[in-house]
């Protein structure tokens, strides 16, 4: 970033006092008016106080919450999708409703989600609205960037889990979350928005990661927004839509940039100390003893690395796995269950993207298209065979089957299975019970409190 190269591994004192207001979500209201409501036109009255709170915008208690990219954010896509290759084993209520399809309408990690979320869009907007505190040109375009990509990732986010997935039916009517781009420093009856539609909120985040990418400079540090990073999440949004070209040359971009590359070892780009950890993973949160929570690593990992071990991969995931492939050695034994190995370490920061799936993204849709973009199809999945120890594929033998069996096993356990198995239709996400991508049961419930206070909205199916 322009106004601060450094890594921030702190968090925002405004954030500690509460700039992000004392709400839960954007619809939730109490009888009165909470006396210690924080103004946030004099909390950001300067261009220090601005970046301040943009910096507080990425901290443990908005986007590096459980509930977000801390981890609620990636597991629960994995939990939904599981068909028997992982159980969870903890004692959690809210993540085991998740896993085994159970969930209620008052769901902690549905409410959690849903009012960590709207906090940190809260505070994306504050800072947003008060872009004309900052001083310098470059300094502004870099601060309304990092704000609008926070943004735009998190509507995608809450249109997935909240919304039916793209496709199924009609977007232009579906329901997804309330869209709030103004901040709220006080909270009354016109707070009570409805839900937009699922095409309204795809298109808000298309619109606030483009402009992030336009604004925002090149970076390799990872742990803030940059122009690659926009690139990369408007490569996921176009791919959930189906939009094959945009999400091709979204992928293409981050790859032409040069900035980010795979790791040398599949290890390494899971190993936060390791060479090449940094060049792979284009976003992370970022996570030490002092701030930040790693979520991943406490329910993938077990209880001898510091973990939970909650979620254990069982035998049927292995057989994914071709011969000699390294991945399927990526894995710990400990108490006689298998552990992931891809968050061992406790202060590991937690990956959200990396530049692996920008190869095997740009390689589908070129496939699809029947393109080149960048390079061919075969090239990009034999980058990823060859890290991983297998033999190349033939052109004779590259299928689309094989491309997104690939991405399959490259992207196990990061948060992606479920949106992979949406977009792609699949007839049968669990087949015990028989589910297939449409079934409502892989959507959140809309939080019951928010139900409670806010007439305008309405519930999902099923709940």
């Amino acid at each position: 970033m322009k106004f601060s190269a450094m890594k921030t591994k702190v968090a925002s004192s405004l954030v500690a006092l509460g700039l992000s207001v004392a709400v839960v979500g954007c619809a939730s209201r109490l009888d009165i008016n909470p006396i210690n409501t924080i103004d946030g036109a004099n909390a950001l009255s300067t261009d220090q106080g601005v970046k301040v709170a943009l910096t507080g915008a990425y901290a443990g208690s908005n986007l590096g919450s459980t509930n977000l990219l801390g981890g609620a954010m990636m597991y629960c896509s994995e939990f939904l999708a599981d068909d028997g290759e992982a159980r969870f084993a903890g004692t959690f209520q809210g993540q085991f409703e998740v896993w085994a399809k159970q969930m209620v309408s008052n769901n902690a990690l549905a409410t959690g989600m849903w009012s960590s979320a709207y906090v940190t869009i809260n505070q994306t907007n504050l800072v947003l609205a008060n872009l004309d505190k900052v001083v310098t040109r470059a300094d502004k375009e870099d601060v309304e960037g990092e704000a609008r990509f926070i943004r735009g990732l998190l509507y995608f986010e809450l249109a997935k889990y909240y919304g039916r997935f793209w496709g199924d039916g009609d977007q232009n009517t579906n329901l997804a979350v309330p869209l709030v781009l103004t901040p709220t420093t006080a909270v009354s009856d016109a707070d009570n928005r409805p839900r937009a539609t699922v095409a309204a909120v795809y298109a808000q985040a298309i619109s606030d990661l483009t402009r992030a990418e336009q604004l925002l400079l090149e970076g390799s540090d990872g742990t803030r927004a940059t122009k690659s990073a926009a690139a990369a999440v408007l490569s996921r949004v176009y791919l959930a839509q189906g939009d094959f070209a945009r999400a091709r040359d979204a992928a293409q971009r981050v790859i032409a940039a040069n900035v980010y590359s795979l790791a040398a070892t599949f290890d390494q780009a899971f190993n936060e100390a390791a060479a090449g950890y940094t060049r792979e993973n284009i976003f992370r949160m970022s996570v030490t003893a002092q701030t930040g929570t790693n979520n991943m690593q406490q329910f993938y990992s077990p209880a001898a690395l510091g973990g939970r071990g909650d979620v254990r991969i069982q035998a049927s995931h292995l057989t994914r796995y071709e011969a000699g492939d390294v991945r399927a050695g990526f894995f710990n034994i400990s108490g006689g269950n298998r552990f992931s190995n891809k968050w061992n370490v406790q202060f590991n920061d937690v990956a959200y993207i990396r530049f692996a799936e920008m190869l095997l993204t740009r390689a589908e849709c070129n496939f699809r298209l029947g393109t080149t973009i960048g390079a061919a199809p075969l090239a990009d999945v034999n980058a990823i065979r060859t890290r991983a120890g297998l033999p190349a594929l033939t052109q004779a033998n590259l299928t689309l089957d094989r491309i997104l069996a690939e991405r399959r096993l490259e992207l196990a356990f990061e948060g992606q299975l479920l949106w992979d198995l949406k977009r792609n239709r699949a007839t049968t996400i669990t087949a015990n019970p028989a589910r297939s991508w449409t079934n409502p049961l892989f959507i959140f419930p809309i939080p019951q409190r928010e139900i409670d206070t806010n007439p305008n909205l309405v519930q999902n199916a099923g709940y």
